[in-house]
């Protein structure tokens, strides 16, 4: 299973020079010998999501969770697709399941937080988020994400002060 793990280092690296043929390639090469192994189809729907084909990239998060059902990247990726979507209530089922599965990340959370905004629950929203800055406090988006959160509630004083952190002026934003 080495050729797989080096495969999908060789993959990430290509998705960060933004060669995103050159990625596809190498996952559909190996996919020819190991077609059972659902990380190979999570990365190909990471490409896919990236370079703007959802339809493409929910077909392989699909296969990839009928491989593996308890995979935290595959829950997360098609949460965040059909959160994208506006497929809310459908997405925040696979996001608190990557939530059980990650153990709190906080990107994940962060996009739980947006999937209970959008569906309602801005308290319980605003709980995640809190969550996930506890466990990314240097994460300006998750800030900024809180900060306007609380400006909507009306809590001024918390706007002023998270916009304060990462060096911005209420006026700024």
């Amino acid at each position: 299973m080495d050729e797989i793990r080096n495969t999908i280092i060789k993959v990430e690296s290509l998705k960060l020079d933004k060669k995103f043929p050159e990625a596809i390639s190498l996952l559909q090469k190996t996919l020819v010998k190991y077609s059972d192994d659902y990380r190979l189809y999570e990365e190909l729907a990471d490409i896919y999501l990236y370079i703007g084909d959802n339809k493409k990239s929910f077909a392989a998060l699909d296969f990839s969770l009928t491989l593996n059902s308890e995979s935290a990247t595959g829950n997360y990726l098609k949460g965040f697709i059909l959160l994208w979507e506006d497929k809310i209530v459908e997405s925040i089922k696979y996001l608190e399941k990557s939530n059980s599965l990650f153990g709190n990340n906080a990107e994940v959370l962060r996009n739980l937080w947006w999937a209970y905004t959008m569906s309602g629950q801005h308290e319980r929203g605003i709980t995640i988020l809190k969550r996930a800055l506890n466990l990314s406090p240097e994460d300006e988006l998750i800030t900024e994400d809180l900060a306007m959160a609380l400006i909507g509630t009306g809590d001024i004083r918390g706007w002023n002060r998270l916009l304060k952190k990462i060096g911005k002026s209420p006026t700024q934003s």
